[in-house]
Protein backbone atom coordinates (compact mmCIF):
# COMPACT_ATOMS: atom_id res chain seq x y z
CA UNK A 1 0.00 0.00 0.00
CA UNK A 2 1.64 3.44 -1.25
CA UNK A 3 1.32 5.88 1.69
CA UNK A 4 0.13 9.30 -0.35
CA UNK A 5 1.43 12.79 1.09
CA UNK A 6 2.50 16.19 0.31
CA UNK A 7 5.31 18.16 0.75
CA UNK A 8 5.79 20.69 3.38
CA UNK A 9 8.06 22.91 4.87
CA UNK A 10 7.54 25.49 7.86
CA UNK A 11 6.11 28.23 6.16
CA UNK A 12 3.06 25.92 5.50
CA UNK A 13 2.59 27.09 9.26
CA UNK A 14 1.26 30.10 8.13
CA UNK A 15 -1.91 31.13 6.08
CA UNK A 16 -0.69 33.32 3.34
CA UNK A 17 -3.71 35.72 1.95
CA UNK A 18 -2.87 38.64 0.03
CA UNK A 19 -5.43 41.13 1.84
CA UNK A 20 -4.83 40.00 4.78
CA UNK A 21 -1.84 39.95 7.18
CA UNK A 22 -0.13 36.23 7.61
CA UNK A 23 -0.89 34.50 10.81
CA UNK A 24 1.62 32.95 12.34
CA UNK A 25 2.68 30.85 15.08
CA UNK A 26 5.88 33.11 16.80
CA UNK A 27 6.09 31.01 20.16
CA UNK A 28 5.74 27.11 19.34
CA UNK A 29 6.24 24.99 16.33
CA UNK A 30 3.40 22.76 15.47
CA UNK A 31 4.92 19.97 13.26
CA UNK A 32 3.10 18.98 10.71
CA UNK A 33 5.44 17.26 8.35
CA UNK A 34 5.41 13.51 7.20
CA UNK A 35 7.84 12.10 4.97
CA UNK A 36 7.00 13.40 1.05
CA UNK A 37 5.16 11.16 -1.03
CA UNK A 38 3.06 10.60 -4.22
CA UNK A 39 -0.20 12.94 -3.90
CA UNK A 40 -3.68 11.92 -4.09
CA UNK A 41 -4.95 11.87 -7.63
CA UNK A 42 -7.73 14.33 -7.14
CA UNK A 43 -10.15 12.98 -9.27
CA UNK A 44 -13.49 11.48 -7.68
CA UNK A 45 -15.62 8.47 -9.07
CA UNK A 46 -19.41 7.61 -8.46
CA UNK A 47 -18.12 5.44 -5.58
CA UNK A 48 -17.06 8.55 -3.54
CA UNK A 49 -20.22 10.05 -3.75
CA UNK A 50 -22.36 7.13 -2.74
CA UNK A 51 -20.70 6.85 0.24
CA UNK A 52 -21.87 10.19 1.87
CA UNK A 53 -25.43 8.71 1.82
CA UNK A 54 -24.77 6.19 4.05
CA UNK A 55 -23.04 8.16 6.35
CA UNK A 56 -25.64 10.83 6.61
CA UNK A 57 -28.30 8.00 7.52
CA UNK A 58 -25.81 6.83 9.87
CA UNK A 59 -25.24 10.34 11.59
CA UNK A 60 -28.97 10.64 11.31
CA UNK A 61 -29.51 7.63 13.81
CA UNK A 62 -27.08 8.50 16.44
CA UNK A 63 -28.33 12.08 16.22
CA UNK A 64 -31.75 11.14 16.85
CA UNK A 65 -31.50 9.36 19.98
CA UNK A 66 -29.50 12.29 21.70
CA UNK A 67 -32.36 14.33 21.65
CA UNK A 68 -35.56 12.48 21.30
CA UNK A 69 -35.34 10.70 24.20
CA UNK A 70 -35.42 14.26 25.99
CA UNK A 71 -39.00 14.78 24.59
CA UNK A 72 -40.76 11.96 25.85
CA UNK A 73 -38.75 11.26 28.36
CA UNK A 74 -41.39 12.51 31.16
CA UNK A 75 -43.81 10.38 29.68
CA UNK A 76 -41.47 6.82 29.86
CA UNK A 77 -40.67 8.10 33.55
CA UNK A 78 -44.07 8.11 34.40
CA UNK A 79 -44.90 4.86 32.83
CA UNK A 80 -42.12 2.93 34.27
CA UNK A 81 -42.48 4.45 37.47
CA UNK A 82 -38.34 6.00 37.06
CA UNK A 83 -38.23 8.01 39.67
CA UNK A 84 -34.61 10.07 40.33
CA UNK A 85 -33.89 7.16 37.90
CA UNK A 86 -34.92 8.91 34.83
CA UNK A 87 -31.70 10.74 34.40
CA UNK A 88 -29.79 7.52 33.76
CA UNK A 89 -32.23 6.88 30.49
CA UNK A 90 -29.98 9.98 29.29
CA UNK A 91 -26.92 9.53 30.86
CA UNK A 92 -26.36 5.76 29.90
CA UNK A 93 -26.40 6.59 26.55
CA UNK A 94 -23.96 9.16 26.39
CA UNK A 95 -21.92 7.40 28.96
CA UNK A 96 -21.86 4.43 26.23
CA UNK A 97 -20.87 6.77 23.21
CA UNK A 98 -18.26 9.00 25.18
CA UNK A 99 -16.29 5.96 27.36
CA UNK A 100 -15.98 4.19 23.66
CA UNK A 101 -14.82 6.55 21.12
CA UNK A 102 -11.32 6.09 21.58
CA UNK A 103 -11.19 2.60 21.52
CA UNK A 104 -13.24 3.31 17.79
CA UNK A 105 -10.22 5.41 17.22
CA UNK A 106 -7.85 2.64 17.66
CA UNK A 107 -10.09 -0.03 16.39
CA UNK A 108 -10.32 1.95 12.95
CA UNK A 109 -6.37 2.51 12.58
CA UNK A 110 -5.68 -1.54 13.33
CA UNK A 111 -8.68 -2.90 11.60
CA UNK A 112 -9.48 -0.43 8.64
CA UNK A 113 -12.69 1.52 8.59
CA UNK A 114 -15.19 -0.11 7.18
CA UNK A 115 -16.05 -3.33 9.38
CA UNK A 116 -15.94 -1.18 12.66
CA UNK A 117 -18.87 1.37 10.78
CA UNK A 118 -20.95 -1.49 10.25
CA UNK A 119 -20.49 -2.84 13.32
CA UNK A 120 -20.99 -0.06 14.97
CA UNK A 121 -24.48 0.58 12.99
CA UNK A 122 -25.30 -2.71 13.80
CA UNK A 123 -24.88 -2.19 17.59
CA UNK A 124 -26.84 0.89 17.75
CA UNK A 125 -30.11 -1.07 16.10
CA UNK A 126 -29.46 -3.77 18.09
CA UNK A 127 -29.89 -1.19 21.41
CA UNK A 128 -32.71 0.34 19.72
CA UNK A 129 -34.41 -2.70 19.58
CA UNK A 130 -33.79 -3.54 22.89
CA UNK A 131 -34.91 -0.33 24.35
CA UNK A 132 -38.32 -0.42 22.72
CA UNK A 133 -39.19 -3.56 24.02
CA UNK A 134 -38.12 -2.33 27.84
CA UNK A 135 -40.77 -3.33 30.58
CA UNK A 136 -38.34 -1.34 33.17
CA UNK A 137 -36.07 1.47 34.15
CA UNK A 138 -33.54 -0.82 34.56
CA UNK A 139 -33.98 -2.30 31.29
CA UNK A 140 -34.31 0.45 29.56
CA UNK A 141 -30.96 2.32 30.71
CA UNK A 142 -28.94 -1.29 29.99
CA UNK A 143 -30.38 -0.96 26.58
CA UNK A 144 -29.31 2.81 26.08
CA UNK A 145 -26.22 2.06 26.88
CA UNK A 146 -25.94 -0.43 24.17
CA UNK A 147 -26.67 2.32 21.75
CA UNK A 148 -24.48 4.33 23.13
CA UNK A 149 -21.94 1.86 21.73
CA UNK A 150 -23.30 1.56 18.81
CA UNK A 151 -23.53 5.44 18.76
CA UNK A 152 -20.36 6.25 19.91
CA UNK A 153 -18.56 4.33 17.01
CA UNK A 154 -20.77 6.13 14.34
CA UNK A 155 -20.24 9.90 15.63
CA UNK A 156 -16.12 9.27 15.79
CA UNK A 157 -16.33 6.93 12.52
CA UNK A 158 -17.72 9.04 9.84
CA UNK A 159 -15.79 11.70 11.04
CA UNK A 160 -12.96 9.61 10.52
CA UNK A 161 -13.70 8.92 7.23
CA UNK A 162 -14.18 11.43 6.11
CA UNK A 163 -10.77 12.71 6.83
CA UNK A 164 -9.81 9.87 4.73
CA UNK A 165 -11.69 10.55 1.84
CA UNK A 166 -11.15 14.63 1.42
CA UNK A 167 -8.45 16.99 1.91
CA UNK A 168 -8.05 18.82 5.38
CA UNK A 169 -9.05 22.32 3.34
CA UNK A 170 -11.84 20.86 1.62
CA UNK A 171 -13.12 18.63 4.19
CA UNK A 172 -15.73 21.03 6.43
CA UNK A 173 -17.27 21.54 3.02
CA UNK A 174 -18.38 17.79 2.99
CA UNK A 175 -18.48 17.50 7.49
CA UNK A 176 -20.90 20.76 6.98
CA UNK A 177 -23.88 18.46 5.29
CA UNK A 178 -23.22 15.23 6.96
CA UNK A 179 -22.75 17.69 10.44
CA UNK A 180 -26.85 19.22 9.24
CA UNK A 181 -27.99 15.49 9.23
CA UNK A 182 -26.37 15.71 13.28
CA UNK A 183 -28.07 18.83 13.89
CA UNK A 184 -31.36 17.83 11.90
CA UNK A 185 -31.74 14.66 14.11
CA UNK A 186 -31.07 16.69 17.42
CA UNK A 187 -33.58 18.93 17.02
CA UNK A 188 -35.69 17.10 14.96
CA UNK A 189 -36.15 14.07 17.41
CA UNK A 190 -37.95 16.36 19.76
CA UNK A 191 -40.43 16.67 16.94
CA UNK A 192 -40.74 13.07 16.03
CA UNK A 193 -40.64 11.90 19.76
CA UNK A 194 -43.48 14.32 20.06
CA UNK A 195 -45.28 13.21 17.76
CA UNK A 196 -44.97 9.51 18.61
CA UNK A 197 -45.93 9.72 22.26
CA UNK A 198 -48.98 11.92 21.32
CA UNK A 199 -50.05 9.33 18.73
CA UNK A 200 -48.42 6.21 19.65
CA UNK A 201 -46.98 4.37 22.22
CA UNK A 202 -43.34 5.74 23.15
CA UNK A 203 -41.91 2.51 22.04
CA UNK A 204 -41.75 3.32 18.68
CA UNK A 205 -39.46 6.52 19.65
CA UNK A 206 -37.05 3.55 19.47
CA UNK A 207 -38.31 1.26 16.93
CA UNK A 208 -38.43 3.67 14.05
CA UNK A 209 -34.43 3.34 14.40
CA UNK A 210 -34.60 0.02 12.78
CA UNK A 211 -35.69 0.83 9.20
CA UNK A 212 -33.53 3.76 9.25
CA UNK A 213 -30.19 1.83 10.44
CA UNK A 214 -30.99 -1.25 7.85
CA UNK A 215 -30.72 1.29 4.70
CA UNK A 216 -27.51 2.75 6.83
CA UNK A 217 -26.39 -0.85 6.49
CA UNK A 218 -26.98 -1.62 2.82
CA UNK A 219 -25.41 1.47 1.57
CA UNK A 220 -22.21 1.23 3.83
CA UNK A 221 -21.80 -2.04 3.24
CA UNK A 222 -22.24 -2.28 -0.83
CA UNK A 223 -19.91 0.92 -1.26
CA UNK A 224 -17.44 1.71 1.84
CA UNK A 225 -14.41 0.27 0.28
CA UNK A 226 -11.65 1.29 2.23
CA UNK A 227 -7.81 0.03 2.26
CA UNK A 228 -6.18 -0.75 5.02
CA UNK A 229 -3.06 -2.56 6.10
CA UNK A 230 -2.89 -6.18 8.01
CA UNK A 231 0.11 -5.69 10.52
CA UNK A 232 0.37 -9.03 12.43
CA UNK A 233 -2.01 -12.17 13.74
CA UNK A 234 -5.13 -11.56 14.12
CA UNK A 235 -4.05 -11.85 17.88
CA UNK A 236 -1.19 -9.38 17.63
CA UNK A 237 -3.96 -6.73 16.46
CA UNK A 238 -6.19 -7.67 19.24
CA UNK A 239 -3.60 -7.31 21.82
CA UNK A 240 -2.66 -3.86 20.83
CA UNK A 241 -6.03 -2.52 22.22
CA UNK A 242 -5.14 -1.13 25.56
CA UNK A 243 -8.27 -2.68 27.38
CA UNK A 244 -7.49 -1.69 30.83
CA UNK A 245 -6.98 1.92 29.99
CA UNK A 246 -10.36 1.87 28.30
CA UNK A 247 -11.81 0.02 31.33
CA UNK A 248 -10.28 2.48 33.69
CA UNK A 249 -11.68 5.75 31.15
CA UNK A 250 -15.36 3.88 31.13
CA UNK A 251 -15.59 3.41 34.96
CA UNK A 252 -14.36 7.45 35.45
CA UNK A 253 -16.84 8.68 33.42
CA UNK A 254 -19.85 6.38 35.25
CA UNK A 255 -18.45 7.27 38.88
CA UNK A 256 -18.17 11.09 38.02
CA UNK A 257 -22.07 10.98 36.79
CA UNK A 258 -23.56 9.16 39.72
CA UNK A 259 -22.52 11.94 42.04
CA UNK A 260 -23.67 14.67 39.43
CA UNK A 261 -26.92 12.90 39.49
CA UNK A 262 -27.59 12.79 43.37
CA UNK A 263 -26.08 16.32 44.78
CA UNK A 264 -28.41 18.94 45.60
CA UNK A 265 -31.26 15.85 45.07
CA UNK A 266 -30.90 12.74 46.66
CA UNK A 267 -28.00 14.03 49.38
CA UNK A 268 -26.66 17.48 49.86
CA UNK A 269 -23.22 18.52 47.87
CA UNK A 270 -21.61 18.20 50.92
CA UNK A 271 -22.56 14.87 51.95
CA UNK A 272 -19.71 11.72 51.67
CA UNK A 273 -21.94 9.89 49.66
CA UNK A 274 -21.45 12.80 46.62
CA UNK A 275 -17.69 13.56 47.19
CA UNK A 276 -16.67 10.27 47.32
CA UNK A 277 -17.34 9.28 43.73
CA UNK A 278 -16.54 12.44 42.69
CA UNK A 279 -13.19 11.81 44.09
CA UNK A 280 -12.60 8.77 42.90
CA UNK A 281 -13.86 9.40 38.78
CA UNK A 282 -11.36 12.44 39.14
CA UNK A 283 -8.45 10.19 40.26
CA UNK A 284 -9.44 7.37 37.46
CA UNK A 285 -9.25 10.34 35.07
CA UNK A 286 -5.60 11.11 36.32
CA UNK A 287 -4.79 7.69 36.57
CA UNK A 288 -6.18 7.16 32.94
CA UNK A 289 -3.76 9.93 31.73
CA UNK A 290 -1.01 8.35 33.36
CA UNK A 291 -1.51 5.29 32.04
CA UNK A 292 -1.66 6.74 28.63
CA UNK A 293 1.97 8.43 29.13
CA UNK A 294 3.53 5.97 30.85
CA UNK A 295 2.23 2.43 29.79
CA UNK A 296 0.55 2.81 26.58
CA UNK A 297 2.99 5.30 25.46
CA UNK A 298 3.26 5.25 21.20
CA UNK A 299 0.61 2.66 21.03
CA UNK A 300 -1.82 5.15 23.47
CA UNK A 301 -5.77 5.55 22.50
CA UNK A 302 -5.16 8.71 23.31
CA UNK A 303 -1.89 10.09 23.05
CA UNK A 304 -0.42 13.10 24.83
CA UNK A 305 0.75 14.58 21.67
CA UNK A 306 -2.08 15.36 20.65
CA UNK A 307 -2.66 18.09 23.00
CA UNK A 308 1.13 18.87 22.76
CA UNK A 309 0.33 22.34 21.08
CA UNK A 310 -1.73 25.26 22.32
CA UNK A 311 -3.76 25.27 19.29
CA UNK A 312 -5.42 21.78 19.30
CA UNK A 313 -5.83 22.08 23.09
CA UNK A 314 -7.99 25.21 22.70
CA UNK A 315 -10.20 23.62 20.29
CA UNK A 316 -10.78 20.81 22.49
CA UNK A 317 -11.32 22.76 25.11
CA UNK A 318 -13.71 24.57 22.83
CA UNK A 319 -15.51 21.09 21.45
CA UNK A 320 -16.08 20.14 25.20
CA UNK A 321 -17.95 23.61 25.73
CA UNK A 322 -19.85 23.26 22.75
CA UNK A 323 -21.47 19.84 23.38
CA UNK A 324 -22.27 21.06 26.90
CA UNK A 325 -24.28 24.12 25.82
CA UNK A 326 -25.86 22.39 22.69
CA UNK A 327 -27.22 19.69 25.07
CA UNK A 328 -28.03 21.92 27.18
CA UNK A 329 -30.20 23.67 25.18
CA UNK A 330 -32.13 20.24 24.27
CA UNK A 331 -32.81 19.09 27.18
CA UNK A 332 -33.81 22.30 29.01
CA UNK A 333 -35.87 23.84 25.94
CA UNK A 334 -38.61 21.17 25.80
CA UNK A 335 -38.97 21.84 29.61
CA UNK A 336 -39.70 26.18 28.92
CA UNK A 337 -42.55 24.79 26.36
CA UNK A 338 -44.17 21.90 28.02
CA UNK A 339 -44.53 23.87 31.55
CA UNK A 340 -44.45 27.52 30.92
CA UNK A 341 -46.18 27.89 27.83
CA UNK A 342 -48.31 24.06 28.08
CA UNK A 343 -48.13 23.12 24.66
CA UNK A 344 -47.99 19.04 24.15
CA UNK A 345 -44.48 17.14 23.27
CA UNK A 346 -44.92 17.01 19.82
CA UNK A 347 -45.83 21.11 19.38
CA UNK A 348 -42.76 21.36 22.00
CA UNK A 349 -40.64 19.42 19.55
CA UNK A 350 -42.13 21.84 16.76
CA UNK A 351 -41.33 24.96 18.65
CA UNK A 352 -37.36 23.89 18.67
CA UNK A 353 -36.99 24.40 14.84
CA UNK A 354 -36.27 27.46 15.55
CA UNK A 355 -33.07 26.18 17.04
CA UNK A 356 -32.51 23.69 14.47
CA UNK A 357 -33.35 25.88 11.10
CA UNK A 358 -30.40 28.57 11.35
CA UNK A 359 -28.47 26.17 12.78
CA UNK A 360 -27.89 23.69 9.55
CA UNK A 361 -27.11 26.84 7.31
CA UNK A 362 -24.96 28.18 9.78
CA UNK A 363 -23.23 25.12 10.20
CA UNK A 364 -22.87 24.83 5.99
CA UNK A 365 -22.14 28.46 5.93
CA UNK A 366 -19.12 27.74 8.43
CA UNK A 367 -17.82 24.96 6.48
CA UNK A 368 -17.76 26.88 3.51
CA UNK A 369 -16.02 29.95 4.91
CA UNK A 370 -13.83 27.47 6.33
CA UNK A 371 -12.98 26.33 2.12
CA UNK A 372 -12.86 29.32 0.48
CA UNK A 373 -10.46 31.34 2.98
CA UNK A 374 -8.72 28.43 4.87
CA UNK A 375 -9.68 30.25 8.51
CA UNK A 376 -11.54 29.06 11.19
CA UNK A 377 -10.78 31.70 13.60
CA UNK A 378 -13.72 34.30 12.84
CA UNK A 379 -16.35 31.79 12.36
CA UNK A 380 -15.38 30.55 15.93
CA UNK A 381 -15.71 34.57 17.78
CA UNK A 382 -18.62 34.85 16.02
CA UNK A 383 -20.28 31.57 16.92
CA UNK A 384 -19.67 32.43 20.57
CA UNK A 385 -20.79 35.74 20.61
CA UNK A 386 -23.54 34.49 19.05
CA UNK A 387 -24.43 31.62 21.42
CA UNK A 388 -24.05 33.96 24.44
CA UNK A 389 -26.00 36.41 23.21
CA UNK A 390 -29.03 34.02 23.01
CA UNK A 391 -28.17 32.43 26.37
CA UNK A 392 -28.23 35.94 27.83
CA UNK A 393 -31.79 36.65 26.44
CA UNK A 394 -33.72 32.92 27.70
CA UNK A 395 -32.98 34.50 30.94
CA UNK A 396 -36.32 37.26 30.16
CA UNK A 397 -38.43 33.79 29.06
CA UNK A 398 -41.89 33.37 31.41
CA UNK A 399 -45.01 32.15 30.66
CA UNK A 400 -46.35 35.34 28.75
CA UNK A 401 -43.25 35.63 26.35
CA UNK A 402 -44.39 36.12 22.88
CA UNK A 403 -43.70 33.41 20.34
CA UNK A 404 -41.55 36.19 18.60
CA UNK A 405 -39.54 36.61 21.62
CA UNK A 406 -38.40 32.61 21.71
CA UNK A 407 -38.66 32.28 17.98
CA UNK A 408 -35.31 35.07 17.83
CA UNK A 409 -33.80 34.11 20.56
CA UNK A 410 -33.72 30.45 19.80
CA UNK A 411 -32.28 31.42 16.29
CA UNK A 412 -29.09 33.53 17.46
CA UNK A 413 -28.36 30.29 19.90
CA UNK A 414 -28.78 28.32 16.31
CA UNK A 415 -26.33 30.65 14.50
CA UNK A 416 -23.92 30.25 17.19
CA UNK A 417 -24.36 26.28 17.43
CA UNK A 418 -23.97 25.63 13.80
CA UNK A 419 -20.98 28.00 13.34
CA UNK A 420 -19.08 26.46 16.22
CA UNK A 421 -20.34 23.12 15.07
CA UNK A 422 -17.93 22.83 11.45
CA UNK A 423 -15.02 24.78 13.09
CA UNK A 424 -13.04 22.93 15.39
CA UNK A 425 -11.52 20.27 14.27
CA UNK A 426 -10.30 22.14 11.50
CA UNK A 427 -8.22 23.59 14.13
CA UNK A 428 -7.34 20.46 15.80
CA UNK A 429 -6.89 18.25 12.18
CA UNK A 430 -4.24 21.10 10.91
CA UNK A 431 -2.23 21.60 13.88
CA UNK A 432 -1.52 17.82 13.84
CA UNK A 433 -0.17 15.23 12.00
CA UNK A 434 -1.58 13.56 9.09
CA UNK A 435 -1.04 10.37 10.67
CA UNK A 436 -2.80 11.12 14.07
CA UNK A 437 -5.81 12.37 12.29
CA UNK A 438 -7.95 9.05 13.19
CA UNK A 439 -7.02 9.27 16.79
CA UNK A 440 -7.61 12.90 16.95
CA UNK A 441 -10.95 12.34 15.12
CA UNK A 442 -12.21 10.30 17.52
CA UNK A 443 -10.66 12.39 20.57
CA UNK A 444 -12.51 15.09 19.14
CA UNK A 445 -15.91 13.39 18.98
CA UNK A 446 -15.10 11.98 22.72
CA UNK A 447 -14.95 15.33 24.00
CA UNK A 448 -17.45 16.50 22.04
CA UNK A 449 -19.92 13.62 23.70
CA UNK A 450 -18.25 14.15 27.11
CA UNK A 451 -19.61 17.32 26.57
CA UNK A 452 -22.84 16.30 25.57
CA UNK A 453 -22.96 14.04 29.11
CA UNK A 454 -22.14 17.21 31.33
CA UNK A 455 -24.94 19.37 28.94
CA UNK A 456 -27.64 16.91 30.34
CA UNK A 457 -26.11 16.74 33.79
CA UNK A 458 -25.04 19.80 34.66
CA UNK A 459 -28.33 21.86 33.76
CA UNK A 460 -30.73 18.72 35.49
CA UNK A 461 -28.77 19.29 38.60
CA UNK A 462 -29.39 23.38 38.64
CA UNK A 463 -32.55 22.95 37.64
CA UNK A 464 -33.57 20.32 40.35
CA UNK A 465 -31.52 21.80 43.44
CA UNK A 466 -33.04 25.03 42.57
CA UNK A 467 -36.56 23.99 41.97
CA UNK A 468 -36.14 22.43 45.56
CA UNK A 469 -34.53 26.03 47.18
CA UNK A 470 -37.91 27.42 46.09
CA UNK A 471 -40.50 24.62 46.50
CA UNK A 472 -41.20 26.46 49.85
CA UNK A 473 -43.66 29.09 47.90
CA UNK A 474 -45.85 25.83 46.79
CA UNK A 475 -48.47 25.82 49.54
CA UNK A 476 -49.71 22.26 49.04
CA UNK A 477 -47.49 19.66 50.73
CA UNK A 478 -48.61 16.64 48.22
CA UNK A 479 -47.47 18.52 45.67
CA UNK A 480 -44.63 19.81 46.40
CA UNK A 481 -43.45 16.64 47.85
CA UNK A 482 -43.92 15.29 44.54
CA UNK A 483 -42.13 17.68 42.38
CA UNK A 484 -39.05 17.81 45.50
CA UNK A 485 -35.92 15.71 44.55
CA UNK A 486 -35.99 15.27 40.85
CA UNK A 487 -39.72 14.97 40.54
CA UNK A 488 -40.25 18.46 39.15
CA UNK A 489 -38.22 17.31 35.39
CA UNK A 490 -40.70 13.96 35.77
CA UNK A 491 -43.69 15.86 35.75
CA UNK A 492 -42.58 18.71 32.98
CA UNK A 493 -45.14 17.86 31.08
CA UNK A 494 -48.28 20.58 29.55
CA UNK A 495 -50.78 17.82 31.15
CA UNK A 496 -49.52 17.98 34.56
CA UNK A 497 -49.99 21.38 34.68
CA UNK A 498 -52.83 21.79 33.49
CA UNK A 499 -54.51 19.51 35.80
CA UNK A 500 -54.26 22.46 38.28
CA UNK A 501 -56.58 24.93 36.08
CA UNK A 502 -59.57 24.39 38.89
CA UNK A 503 -57.22 25.46 41.33
CA UNK A 504 -55.45 28.71 39.62
CA UNK A 505 -53.45 29.51 42.95
CA UNK A 506 -51.66 26.50 43.15
CA UNK A 507 -50.95 26.61 39.58
CA UNK A 508 -49.67 29.87 39.49
CA UNK A 509 -47.24 28.75 42.18
CA UNK A 510 -46.10 26.04 40.70
CA UNK A 511 -45.58 27.99 36.98
CA UNK A 512 -43.56 30.39 39.60
CA UNK A 513 -41.10 27.85 40.90
CA UNK A 514 -40.77 26.46 37.44
CA UNK A 515 -39.75 29.98 36.00
CA UNK A 516 -37.27 30.76 38.98
CA UNK A 517 -35.56 27.38 38.49
CA UNK A 518 -35.32 27.67 34.56
CA UNK A 519 -34.21 30.99 35.26
CA UNK A 520 -31.18 30.02 36.85
CA UNK A 521 -30.31 27.05 34.17
CA UNK A 522 -29.72 29.77 31.90
CA UNK A 523 -28.03 32.45 33.97
CA UNK A 524 -25.66 29.57 34.65
CA UNK A 525 -25.15 28.63 30.91
CA UNK A 526 -24.08 32.56 30.38
CA UNK A 527 -21.55 31.42 32.13
CA UNK A 528 -20.26 28.53 29.48
CA UNK A 529 -21.10 30.69 26.58
CA UNK A 530 -19.06 33.52 27.73
CA UNK A 531 -15.96 31.59 28.17
CA UNK A 532 -15.78 30.24 24.49
CA UNK A 533 -15.15 33.58 23.31
CA UNK A 534 -11.91 34.73 24.43
CA UNK A 535 -11.02 31.13 23.97
CA UNK A 536 -11.85 31.42 20.10
CA UNK A 537 -10.03 34.85 20.43
CA UNK A 538 -6.84 34.07 21.71
CA UNK A 539 -6.78 30.56 19.58
CA UNK A 540 -3.97 30.37 16.75
CA UNK A 541 -4.51 29.94 12.87
CA UNK A 542 -2.26 27.42 10.78
CA UNK A 543 -2.50 26.56 7.26
CA UNK A 544 -5.00 23.74 6.25
CA UNK A 545 -3.97 22.00 3.85
CA UNK A 546 -5.00 21.27 0.36
CA UNK A 547 -3.77 17.58 -0.35
CA UNK A 548 -4.45 14.46 0.80
CA UNK A 549 -2.36 12.01 3.01
CA UNK A 550 -4.08 9.03 4.17
CA UNK A 551 -2.99 5.33 4.17
CA UNK A 552 -6.65 4.09 4.17
CA UNK A 553 -8.18 6.07 1.00
CA UNK A 554 -11.01 4.28 -1.39
CA UNK A 555 -10.78 1.48 -2.97
CA UNK A 556 -10.95 2.80 -7.02
CA UNK A 557 -9.66 -0.46 -8.80
CA UNK A 558 -7.61 -2.85 -7.03
CA UNK A 559 -8.39 -5.12 -4.52
CA UNK A 560 -7.31 -5.28 -1.25
CA UNK A 561 -7.55 -7.51 2.44
CA UNK A 562 -10.37 -5.80 4.25
CA UNK A 563 -11.69 -8.12 6.32
CA UNK A 564 -11.05 -8.10 10.67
Amino acid sequence: MTRLSEPQDDSDLAISNPQEPQVTLPDEKIDTKIEPLEPLPTKRGWRFWLIFPGLCFAILLAALDTAIVATVLPTIAAELNSGSLFIWAINGYFVGIAAVQPMYGQFSDIYGRRWPMLISVAIFALGSGLCGGATSTVMLIAARVVQGLGAGGIFALVEIIVADLVPLRERQQFMAAIQAFFALGTFVGPVIGGTIVTHSSWRWVFYINLPVAGVALVLLFIFLQMHHKREGTRLQRMLRVHYLGHSILIASVVVILIPLTWGGTKYSWSSYRVLVPLFLGFAGLFIFAAYQVYVAKDLASVPPRLFGNSVSTLAFVMTLIHGICMSWLSFFLPVYFQVLLEVTPEMSGAYLLATVIPLMPAAMFGGWYITKTGRYKPALIAGWVSFSLAAGLFTTLDSTSSPGKWIVFQAFGGIGGGLILTTTIPAIQGSLEEKDVGLATAIWSFVRSLGTIWGGAIPAVIFSSRFDELSYRISDPAVRSLLERGGAYEHAIASFTQSFNDNPILKAQIIDVYTEALKRVWQVLIAFTLAGVPLSIIIKEVELRTTLVTEYGLKVKEKDEDGV
